[in-house]
């Protein structure tokens, strides 16, 4: 086996699209089932609603995967919320963290040393400052949180001295290394201004308390932290250029979407056209989104975005991404065409109508069972907690790709599906080391729910990555499976989903027959590394070469 080849050039070779599936009318082989009870992972994030109506009632919370003693089984960080009003945070509920011993999780709050009271959004986890450890950004509504992991099982808050202790109304972030040197940035996405103790409320014509539409609120800007290598950083995005119009930003991905080596950034924004970042070298980033196709629907017509997936579902070489929105407006589908730029493929794909009557958060795009075909999980949930809603709570959807339209196989993949939410973040990582994708659903005022991946085996890779030049969490890393003259380009990519953090591995799958594989992996430092004679069936973890 072949490990390290160095000074070589990326692979123009095309990438051959996805033969069709079988017949539409074969049912659904994914299967996922709830574990949570079992495993010990009790759990429930608490909105607080009192019958005010608070704004902020109705957008948490999130999850994240993270393996924070090194041990190999991979633990979970959960947010939680509580009565955003109250001022005594000595009552009120706090973020968990829940350490995977071997299958079973345990709460580690407490002896971890976290303690955080904050009204909690979203989790953000990566190695911040390359020293093995997996540490935790949190948002919030108020000042967000940094958990620098010491190794020995404790975190110690840093974010006011590390200068990333944001004030406003955060919801998603994510870990990126947006300047290439080497140690990772952190993009943090700000909704609206809102103070929850002297709180705005919306009535309708009957003088009744409603949920107030977001553009009753100023946009609060995001925020861009540069690492500077001392455990500090500098807020930098206007100097960046990461700045945009009324943006009030719920979702954010970081990746190489035109593949020039450069990282990107897609923002999604509530009932604002979205924002992709661009740069080019050495000069301040630019948002493409409307001259690429990306920032509007197909109708020209800006959406409420929430959450974000990315994978290349049609197999073109590019990294496509998956919006999820409003009640009534579907989400949307970009297929990115290179550069051509993106088109909104969402109604002749098939994924218009069967979203139009839900109302969605965080999404994830992997192929759970193992077929060589994307899926999509979203979590849905109305925002409208006013208790006259009846559509509150909705049913989680999941769609298959057959190489040609999205087939619908909600109702035929476990008896989750049945069950009504407030879905909002998920996330996904592989629980039990078998190769294929379990999920993480967050839920409002219901126990957070962990879906085991009971999908027929398929054959399998995984990896992740330890950086040496690049980032040690390998962040940003674009691979590139090969197989029988077949090939699957993936990238490690930043943020994603919503409000949450998955675990830092790529998952590739291939027909029954494939032995072996090769990977071309390109770092972000911008080094490419081949491994050849590649076993099927484990997990692998590539180390960076130093001389790369």
């Amino acid at each position: 086996m072949t490990l390290f080849g160095l000074g070589c050039t990326p692979s123009t070779t095309r990438i051959e699209p996805p033969q069709r599936k079988p017949e539409e009318s074969l049912p659904s082989r994914i299967r996922f089932e709830e574990v949570q009870a079992a495993l010990g992972l009790d759990h429930t994030y608490q909105n607080g609603e009192k019958g005010q109506l608070l704004f902020c009632e109705s957008f948490g919370g999130g999850s994240g995967w993270l393996d924070y003693d090194r041990d190999g089984n991979w633990d979970l960080y959960l947010n939680q919320g509580g009565d955003a009003a109250q001022t005594n945070t000595g009552e009120a509920p706090l973020d968990q963290l829940f350490r995977n011993r071997g299958g079973q999780f345990e709460n580690s709050t407490s002896l971890s040393l976290i303690r955080d009271p904050h009204y909690s959004q979203g989790v953000a986890i990566a190695d911040f400052n390359n020293d093995g450890f997996d540490d935790i950004y949190v948002t919030n509504i108020g000042a967000n949180t940094l958990w620098q992991n010491c190794g020995d099982g404790t975190f110690q808050e840093i974010g006011k001295a590390a200068g990333v202790a944001d004030q406003r109304w955060s919801t998603s972030a994510a870990w990126t290394d947006l300047d290439l040197d080497g140690d990772l940035d952190l993009y943090v996405c700000n909704y609206v201004q809102f103070d929850p103790l002297n709180p705005v409320q919306c009535q309708n014509e009957k003088g009744q308390l409603v949920v107030c539409n977001p553009n009753r609120f100023e946009p609060a800007a995001d925020a861009c932290f540069i690492n500077q290598g001392d455990g500090t950083f500098s807020e930098q995005a206007e100097d960046l250029g990461l700045v945009g119009p009324e943006n009030r930003a719920l979702g954010v991905v970081t990746a190489d979407f035109d593949r020039d080596g450069m990282v990107d950034i897609y923002i999604a924004n509530d009932a604002t056209p979205n924002f992709l970042f661009m740069r080019e070298v050495d000069g301040p980033f630019q948002d493409k989104a409307r001259l690429l196709g990306c920032a509007v629907d197909r109708f020209g017509q800006s959406q409420a975005s929430m959450g974000l997936a990315v994978n290349d579902f049609d197999r073109n070489g590019y990294l496509d991404i998956y919006s999820t929105h409003f009640f009534s407006e579907s989400n949307t589908l970009y297929a990115n065409l290179g550069e051509a730029g993106f088109q909104d493929v969402t109604g002749n794909t098939g994924l218009h109508e069967p979203t139009l009557d839900r109302l969605a958060f965080g999404t994830v795009m992997q192929d759970f069972d193992a077929d060589g075909f994307m899926d999509l999980f979203i979590a849905n949930g109305h925002i409208d907690n006013s208790g006259v809603n009846p559509n509150q709570r909705m049913r989680p959807q999941l769609f298959s790709w057959n190489g040609k339209k999205w087939l619908n196989r909600s109702r035929e993949s476990g008896d989750y599906f049945d069950g009504r939410y407030i879905g909002r973040g998920v996330s996904h990582g592989d629980l039990d080391g078998d190769g294929d994708v379990d999920l993480v659903v967050s839920h409002q005022n219901a126990p957070t729910a962990l879906l085991r991946n009971d999908s027929p085996q398929g054959n399998w890779l995984s990896v992740s990555f330890a950086g040496t030049k690049s980032n040690r969490s390998g962040i940003g890393c674009q691979v590139t499976a090969i197989s029988s003259g077949r090939k699957q380009y993936q990238e490690l990519v930043g943020g994603s989903s919503y409000c949450s953090s998955h675990q830092p591995f790529l998952f590739f799958f291939f027909d029954r027959t494939v032995e072996e594989c090769q990977l071309e992996i390109r770092w972000p430092s911008g080094g490419t590394q081949f491994l050849t004679g590649l076993r099927i069936g484990q997990h692998l973890r590539v180390q960076e070469p130093s001389s790369n």
